[in-house]
């Protein structure tokens, strides 16, 4: 799915409530589990809670490089199985620019 959509927003100047909710955009295509997405948190667990294979977890991936201007390496792939660490990991990679 194309997320050029995103790029309108200023993702240097984000907090962490806005980047939540970017990444919740861009999770949703993947998701099987409608209702855990509507109750996300930052506990979230993109495989046990959202059924999201490990597939679409690439695409997930490709989706915020993209959407962040960002390159997450192999070591912060593996890492970025929740949410909480998909943020910790953007906010990073965001500060590094």
């Amino acid at each position: 799915m194309p997320v050029s959509y995103l790029k309108n927003f200023n993702t240097n100047t984000m907090n962490k409530e806005e980047l939540i909710a970017k990444l919740k955009l861009i999770i949703k295509p993947y998701t099987t589990n409608i209702e855990a997405y509507d109750n996300l948190t930052e506990e979230t667990d993109f495989i046990n809670d959202l059924s999201i294979n490990s597939a679409n977890l690439v695409d997930i991936i490709l989706d915020i490089e993209e959407t962040f201007d960002v390159v997450i390496d192999n070591t912060d792939m593996e890492r970025m199985l929740d949410v909480k660490t998909a943020v910790e990991i953007i906010e990073t990679k965001l500060a590094q620019k």
